[in-house]
């Protein structure tokens, strides 16, 4: 839990806002016209087996490409991002811009019910994931609850027994849960309003979120610079 002990304010901020905004396009990819979770891949991946046993190739192809979309915005993520380690210098502005840009280019698709704009949306939901992931050494997950919630059962068994927990985890387990349910409800109501549009939400969010830490970015390294001065 090292890692985890590190991670500044804006690092924890950050972490809800990315599990809300999952939410959110998650809701809207299941609302949609496919019916399809965008932000995880085990319904995704168990459809594309059942696709193949069935022999079903448009769907086997749908299913790979929506799972391989996946994949491409980690790989993203991997040559933006690249280090491991949580620091202000690094790329994250990008990454969030983007994400940004993948899913305002999926709306228009998506509203046209074309699958290409679950596969952008799909890799600008990989990218995040794979991002959130670095910078916090593998304990944020922004993209799905399955973990948090084993950890949460986990930690309560613990308790039961009278085992110490560790409070810092189960405060990130249930920051990412609580917004990611919070985006789901967001996300059905803007569903409601806009229909497939409800997704320019989390892309003009994240694209702020992008550009808000590039601000804060130059911000903090040109104080650092007049400090060292």
């Amino acid at each position: 839990m090292a890692v985890l002990r590190q991670l500044p304010r804006w690092a924890w901020i950050g972490g809800g806002v990315l599990a809300f905004i999952a939410g959110i396009v998650n809701a809207a990819g299941y609302l949609g016209f496919r019916h399809q979770a965008i932000t995880n891949l085990t319904g995704s991946t168990t459809l594309l087996g059942t696709s193949l046993g069935l022999a079903d190739g448009p769907e086997t192809v749908h299913w790979g490409l929506s799972v391989a979309a996946f994949v491409f915005g980690a790989v993203l993520s991997g040559l933006i991002v690249q280090q491991h380690t949580l620091k202000l210098g690094r790329r994250y502005g990008v990454a969030l811009v983007l994400e940004s840009l993948l899913l305002f280019a999926a709306v228009p698709l998506l509203h046209a019910n074309d699958s290409g704009g679950i596969y952008l949306a799909s890799i600008g939901i990989g990218l995040q994931n794979g991002m959130a992931s670095t910078y916090s050494g593998m304990v944020f997950r922004t993209t799905h609850v399955s973990g948090m919630f084993t950890d949460l059962g986990i930690y309560i068994g613990q308790r039961l027994r009278g085992l110490p927990v560790d409070a810092l985890r189960v405060g990130v387990c249930l920051l990412v849960v609580t917004s990611f349910t919070l985006g789901g409800t967001a996300g059905a109501l803007l569903f409601h309003a806009m229909g497939e549009r409800a997704l320019l939400v989390p892309a003009a969010l994240t694209g702020l979120c992008g550009m808000g830490y590039g601000v804060y970015r130059q911000y903090t390294l040109s104080r650092g610079r007049m400090g060292a001065d």
